[in-house]
C-alpha cells in the first residue's frame, strides 16, 4: 500500500517534484496508457538512492522512465511509482574527450554538447529519443553505431541500494542489451569519450543523421521507435514488408506506411490496439517467413 502523504513529505525533504496519480501517456513516446500512483522528478543519485530503500522498505512497485521512448504503457496504468529522469537529473560536465552525463540527459544534448567541445564519435546516435541512461540500458545504436563504441563507465545503484561504478568492460554490451537490463540496478551517470575533430564536419554529420531520420522514419507520428528486434539473419522491417503489412491497422495502431518497422499510433490508438496489432504481426510472419519477431519496447503494466 503506498501512503501518498508519507512519500511526498519524503519528496519534499528531498527537493524532488511529486505529481499523485499522474497519466503516463504524458511521458512516453507513443502517447498511449493510464496513470501511474505518483512519478517523481528525481534530482541527484543520492535522493534516487533514498527513494530506492524506501520503495523496497514498504514493498512499493517502482519503474524509471526517461524519454519514454522504448515504452508501451497498459491502458489500465500501472499501479506502481515512476521515477523520471528528466530535467532535474540531466547536466553534462565536460572533462578533456570525455563527456559525464547524468542519466537523464536526453540524447540529442549530449551529441550537441559533444559537437560544442569539437569532440566526434556520436553522430549517428544524434535524433535517437531517449537518455543518456537508458541509451546504455539498451546498448541503442543507429546507422552502424551503438553506445557500446563511446562509453567508457558508469555510476549505478546497485540492488542493496549503494552507488557503484562500472568500467564498460564489465557491462557485457551486445546488440540491445547490457548487464543492466539483466538486474534490478539503476544507472545514474554514463561517461563517454570520445575524439577531436571539426565541429562543422561534426554538425554537418548530425544534420545528415537528422535528415536521414526524417526521410526514412514515421517521426510525424507517436511510436516507441523501432517496434521489433532484429532476428538473427534478417530485418525486421523486411520481413513485414515482404509479408505485405505495411498499413494494417488495428483500432488506432498501424503498421507505418512509411517504414514496416515501426507500429504508429494514428492518434487514437490504446495499449490494446497496440499489442493486438504486434501479435498479428507476429503471427503472420511466423507464418510465412519462419522467423520469430520479438517486441523491443518494454511493457509496463
Amino acid at each position: 500500500m503506498i501512503n501518498i502523504e508519507e512519500l511526498s513529505r519524503l519528496c519534499e525533504k528531498l527537493g524532488c517534484r511529486i505529481t499523485p496519480e499522474c497519466p503516463l501517456s504524458e511521458y512516453v513516446t507513443f502517447r498511449i496508457g493510464g496513470c501511474c500512483r505518483a512519478l517523481i522528478s528525481v534530482n541527484s543519485a543520492d535522493s534516487v538512492c533514498t527513494l530506492l530503500r524506501y520503495f523496497r522498505e514498504n514493498d512499493i512497485k517502482y519503474f524509471i522512465i526517461g524519454r519514454g521512448s522504448n515504452i508501451i504503457v497498459a491502458d489500465e496504468g500501472f499501479d506502481g511509482v515512476v521515477l523520471f529522469f528528466g530535467g532535474d537529473f540531466a547536466k553534462i560536465e565536460v572533462i578533456g574527450n570525455r563527456l559525464k552525463c547524468q542519466a537523464g540527459a536526453s540524447l540529442s544534448s549530449v551529441c550537441v554538447r559533444a559537437q560544442q567541445n569539437s569532440l566526434t564519435g556520436m553522430e549517428n546516435l544524434f535524433g535517437i529519443p531517449g537518455t543518456a541512461g537508458g541509451a546504455l540500458y539498451m546498448n541503442a545504436g543507429a546507422y552502424g553505431s551503438e553506445m557500446a563504441d563511446v562509453v567508457v563507465s558508469a555510476e549505478y545503484i546497485d540492488e542493496n541500494g549503494e552507488l557503484r561504478f562500472i568500467s564498460a568492460d564489465n557491462m557485457d554490451l551486445s546488440y540491445r542489451h547490457s548487464i543492466f537490463s539483466e538486474n534490478n540496478s539503476v544507472i545514474t551517470s554514463v561517461s563517454v569519450e570520445l575524439k577531436k575533430g571539426s565541429p562543422d564536419d561534426i554538425r554537418n554529420a548530425m544534420n545528415e543523421c537528422m535528415a536521414k531520420r526524417t526521410s526514412k522514419q514515421p517521426l510525424e507520428f507517436p511510436s516507441a521507435g523501432s517496434t521489433f528486434k532484429r532476428p538473427e539473419g534478417s530485418y525486421a522491417s523486411l520481413l513485414i514488408e515482404k509479408c505485405g503489412l505495411k498499413g494494417l491497422s488495428c483500432g488506432g495502431a498501424e503498421v507505418s506506411e512509411k517504414h514496416s518497422g515501426f507500429v504508429i499510433n494514428k492518434g487514437f490508438a490504446t495499449c490494446k490496439d497496440v499489442l493486438e496489432l504486434c501479435g498479428e504481426v507476429q503471427r503472420i510472419v511466423e507464418e510465412k517467413t519462419g522467423f520469430r519477431l520479438e517486441l523491443e519496447p518494454v511493457i509496463l503494466r
